[in-house]
Parts: structure tokens; C-alpha cells; sequence
């Protein structure tokens, strides 16, 4: 099966097209402090570890876990191997460090160990590693913020080299409880001559654990994909059907159970002969379609209405099948044959609209400019280019030079992407291009579902819920207004993050300073914009918390009212919302 080339569908309603700028806020932020029974257990990059890849997924990692089925839960590890439970008790009051999880005591002895990491599965299930190669399963009736049971190991196995866990969920099918967990680590390879000489690996392995006291779990299943840069996201999908990754450079598999995959080939890179070529004005669109030899017009199978198209040959394989870009007037539009060759003209209800695609989603034909569109372009961009490299040597200004950027105008490569895998066939089914949307951070907006991504649309951070079953298959939830823009000037940002119900997007940087960007709120003073001549019934603020030490930060959470900030030997708790509602 062929993947389908996707795009990401904006609601225009979720944008704001006069927003003007965040105003800085000098409301006092209440903020508490937990000291720690034991310093985080912080692994610093050894001297073999100077990739990307390896400051992406080992130096830059999130130390404080939060877990999203119990939101005023939060967990580290610290340097006794233990896990640390904190939560908020109160409105202003955080419980002590509680140990529920003790690791081998063995650890620091390996040569090879990294941090350790965590990922809270669903209300009951744990994936955990311990940062040498082993991942454990661990399971406890019930997690809430008063329970004070440790938890049970129910799976351990030692995978090899050391890696940490990006995602896992748990699912019920054919009467046994499976959960997927996902790894990632980085690699030597040894063919990488030109490159690092390391590449990413990501691990999906599907455990089946029984339904009965013993509660046996064995592992089912071991995928193993590779990539040369470290992904910025990888998330399953709820039943297990799929996974999702948004990188630089494509993912493969290349392993099942430990055996070799054979060659894949990227459906999307194979060039084929489009089906059909297609072109547009402000008022139709022209479709052309090669016909197969002593095709009549008793053969073509033709249905039209204002929002859907097929067109095909009887018994044979149709042309064009699917859902509209836009609306047209059917009972307009026609069709005609010609020397084997098909063409048909659509017109438009929404005149003046140009189609980015005529059917969304289908990549078998080809959209061709006819020669009236290619000389205005051609006359826009004429003034615009020059055969000199300064065309106008009486100007003080140099030409511009790529180099001179700034860094929230750049872009990520070409070859950036987000890749729905099947988890049967294992072949990319969706696929879209991300070169022009940044990666700003992923979030959990719900527990339950698939984390988000955040990406960067123009100057905002559109926040995108990954909904598999769903005929859109990434629906645009939130914005944070010039977000996009604001977070690239922070060159000490470290970790970004936003609330589960969008009212604010939160930026940390590496010591002492978090910067919270809130949604436009209502005024309730009376204030006019005077170079505009209206008055200002909303307001953007931003607010920044400086935090009392001198520690680097390791980890940041957030959830609807709290920003959690981890520290070596301190957690900071910060009220934003007095309660979820705001």
C-alpha cells in the first residue's frame, strides 16, 4: 500500500489574525519549594556520547516524569536508585519525597549507563528503565496521591545496550492485556563514514501479560526501525495498530524478532507516471486523463456530485476516486474523449479560490500551471532576481547572505517529516512534510490519547492532536499566539511545554528562568489603542518566574494550574491557574 502524501489542515478559526503581542505581567507568581531527600540522579554525557543525537536523547532529557492519569502526581530518580513520588496534597501543599521503586543497587558500576527513564503506561501499568539496558513493567492498584503502596515488578528484561523510554500504552485484545512500549537509543554504525558514525534506533516491543493471578508477561513482538538523526516525536496509537514519528531524516525497520527485514522501499520516493494531470483558474479546474487504447464512451464510469469525484474505466481500476478539495456546481461541469484521452472541467461554487489539491490526500496526479500562470509568475519574479550578485553597486547594502538568519527564520530540512508506520505491513501509510513547521514540543493534552505535537505555523505554535481512527488524521486543537516566533529568541531554552487545556504555553531555560506565555484574556480596565483608533478588549500576558538557585534545571512539567520544575536538589511548584476552569 502506497503512502498517502498528507498535509495539515489549519481551522482558521483557531487563529487569531490580530493578534498584536503579550504584554509582560508583574503579577506576582506563588511559588513553593520541596527540598529533596537525595540529589537527582543526573547522568552527564561521557566523552564517546558528542553527537546530536546523543545531546537529544540523553543530555537534554526531562528528569521529572509527570503522570497524566493523576495530574498532581509527579516522579524522578534519584542517586540512591530509588523513585521518588512527590504530590500536591493541598492548594499550597506538596508531600514529601516518598520512595515507591528501588533499582539494583549495582548500577553506577556500569560503563554504559545512562539515565534513567520512565513512562506511566495507563492508571495501573509503569514502563520503567533503569538506564543500563533493562526495562521493567511495574503495576499498582491504584496510583493516586494517598496511596502508599511501592510498586510490583510483573515484567523485567534486559534488552542489551542502554536506552531510554519515549512512550508505552496499554490495550486488552483476544483476552490478554498488551502493552506497547517504545525505545529509543543511539548507535554505532560503523557504515556512517561520512556522517557522526552513530544512528538512531527505536525499539517497539509489544508484552502480553494474562488476565489471571500469575499474571504471566512475556514479549510478543520486537520491531526495530533505524534513522540517521534522533526523532523529535514517537507515540503509539491507543490499540496498537500503529506508530507515529515526526524526524528529520526517514525511519525503516530493519528488524522483526531479530531478524533481518528485507530491503524497504519508500513507496513515496519511487517516481511513477501520475494517473492524471490536472490545472485550475478562478473559476475551473481542467482534469486530463490517458485512456487505455479503443476506450469508447459506453466504456467510462463518470459520477459527480458538488463535493465528490470518480472517474473510471468499467472492470478496470479507477482514475480518480474521493472527496473534493472544495464544493462545485456538478450540473455545470462536463466531460469529453478525444484521440484516448479524457478530459474533464470541474467549476467551482467558491470563485477566485486556488486548490492546493484537487482530491486531499491522492498523490497519482499532478497538478501542471498552464502558460498564461507561468508568465505572471514568471513577470512577479523577474524584478525580484538578477544575474549579478549586486545588481545595484551604488547601494551600501551587501546581498543578502543566507548565513546571517535569524534563528526563527530558519527551517528544519527538507527531508523533515511526520510517518504513520502499520503495524502489520510495517510501510509508512501516511506521510507529511514538515520542512516548513518547525518541532517546538510535544504535550499531553489527554491521558488517554496519543500526546500532541506542537509545531510551528508562520509566527504562532499550532498545537496538532494525532487522531488515527478519525478521517483527519492530525486535527489542529489550540494556538499559541507568535509563540512560533517568541521561543526562538530564547537561546537558554531547555525544555518547552503548555498546559493540558491550552491555556498557556511555558518556556524553561537552562538555569533559574521560566517564561509563561497565557492566552488573550478579557480586561477589566478600559484600555485604547491609539494608533488604531479602537479599544483593546483582550490582552496577551506574559509572566517570568526567577527561581531561588543556582542549580541546573532537569526537569519541567506542567499541568492545567501547576508548572513543576526540577532541580539537582530542589522541586519548584508554580501556581499559574488558580484553578483548571481559567
Amino acid at each position: 500500500m502506497a503512502a498517502a502524501n498528507c498535509s495539515l489542515t489549519v481551522d482558521r478559526q483557531l487563529i487569531d489574525a490580530k493578534f498584536e503581542s503579550y504584554r509582560l505581567s508583574l503579577e506576582p507568581l506563588p511559588t513553593y519549594t520541596v527540598n529533596l531527600d537525595g540529589a537527582v540522579a543526573e547522568v552527564k554525557l561521557r566523552e564517546d556520547q558528542y553527537t546530536l543525537d546523543h545531546m537529544r536523547i540523553y543530555g537534554m532529557y526531562n528528569y521529572l516524569h509527570c503522570d497524566r492519569w493523576y495530574q498532581d502526581s509527579v516522579y524522578y530518580v534519584d542517586q540512591h536508585e530509588r523513585v521518588m513520588h512527590l504530590a500536591v496534597t493541598l492548594d499550597t501543599a506538596i508531600s514529601k519525597p516518598r520512595e515507591v521503586f528501588r533499582l539494583s543497587a549495582d548500577i553506577k558500576s556500569c560503563d554504559t549507563l545512562v539515565c534513567a527513564s520512565m513512562h506511566f503506561t495507563s492508571p495501573t501499568w509503569v514502563a520503567l528503565s533503569d538506564g543500563t539496558g533493562k526495562l521493567y513493567l511495574l503495576r499498582m492498584n491504584n496510583r493516586g496521591p494517598n496511596n502508599t503502596d511501592k510498586w510490583e515488578i510483573m515484567f523485567q528484561q534486559d534488552l542489551g545496550e542502554p536506552f531510554v523510554i519515549i512512550h508505552s500504552h496499554s490495550y486488552a485484545k483476544d483476552h490478554k492485556n498488551l502493552i506497547d512500549v517504545v525505545l529509543l537509543k543511539a548507535e554505532k554504525d560503523e557504515s556512517n563514514i561520512e556522517g557522526s558514525g552513530f544512528h538512531s534506533v527505536i525499539d517497539w516491543l509489544t508484552v502480553s501479560c494474562e488476565f489471571s493471578e500469575s499474571s504471566k508477561c512475556e514479549v510478543l513482538r520486537h520491531r526495530t526501525l533505524i534513522g540517521r538523526l534522533a526523532p523529535h516525536y514517537a507515540a503509539l496509537e491507543q490499540d496498537g495498530t500503529g506508530l507515529m514519528i515526526a524526524s528529520d531524516k526517514p525511519f525503516m525497520f530493519v528488524q522483526i524478532d531479530g531478524k533481518p527485514v528485507e530491503e524497504q522501499k519508500m513507496d513515496t520516493s519511487e517516481k511513477k507516471e501520475p494517473v492524471y494531470y490536472w490545472q485550475q483558474t478562478n473559476d475551473d479546474l481542467t482534469i486530463n486523463i490517458q485512456l487505455p487504447e479503443n476506450t469508447t464512451k459506453q466504456n467510462i464510469e463518470f459520477q459527480l456530485s458538488p463535493d465528490h469525484l470518480q472517474v473510471g474505466v468499467k472492470d478496470q481500476v479507477g482514475f480518480i476516486e474521493g472527496q473534493l478539495f472544495s464544493s462545485v456546481d456538478h450540473s455545470e461541469s462536463t466531460w469529453t474523449i478525444a484521440e484516448n484521452s479524457l478530459e474533464v472541467i470541474l467549476l467551482k461554487k467558491d470563485k477566485g479560490v486556488m486548490w492546493p489539491e484537487l482530491v486531499p490526500g491522492d498523490s497519482r496526479g499532478e497538478f501542471t500551471m498552464n502558460s498564461n500562470q507561468t508568465s505572471e509568475i514568471n513577470e512577479r519574479l523577474l524584478n525580484l532576481t538578477s544575474e549579478e550578485l549586486n545588481a545595484d553597486p551604488e547601494k551600501d547594502k551587501e546581498p543578502s547572505n543566507a548565513d546571517e538568519l535569524e534563528e526563527c527564520d530558519r527551517f528544519p530540512e527538507d527531508s523533515s517529516s511526520l510517518t504513520r508506520f502499520d503495524n502489520n505491513t510495517l510501510k509508512p501509510t501516511h506521510v507529511v512534510n514538515l520542512s516548513s513547521h518547525q518541532y517546538l514540543f510535544t504535550a499531553v493534552v489527554n491521558a488517554a490519547e496519543m500526546p500532541c505535537l506542537c509545531l510551528r505555523h508562520d509566527v504562532d505554535a499550532l498545537l496538532w492532536q494525532p487522531q488515527p481512527k478519525q478521517e483527519t488524521m492530525w486535527q489542529h486543537i489550540g494556538t499559541f499566539n507568535a509563540l512560533g516566533y517568541v521561543q526562538a529568541s530564547k537561546r537558554e531554552k531547555k525544555f518547552a511545554t503548555c498546559a493540558p487545556d491550552h491555556s498557556y504555553a511555558a518556556l524553561c531555560e537552562c538555569f533559574r528562568r521560566v517564561f509563561i506565555y497565557r492566552q488573550p484574556s478579557p480586561v477589566q480596565t478600559v484600555l485604547y489603542n491609539r494608533k488604531e483608533a479602537r479599544h483593546v478588549g483582550q490582552v496577551a500576558k506574559q509572566q517570568v518566574a526567577n527561581l531561588e538557585t543556582n542549580d541546573p534545571v532537569l526537569g519541567f512539567q506542567a499541568t492545567s494550574e501547576r508548572l513543576f520544575v526540577l532541580t539537582t536538589k530542589n522541586l519548584f511548584v508554580i501556581k499559574v491557574n488558580a484553578n483548571s476552569s481559567q
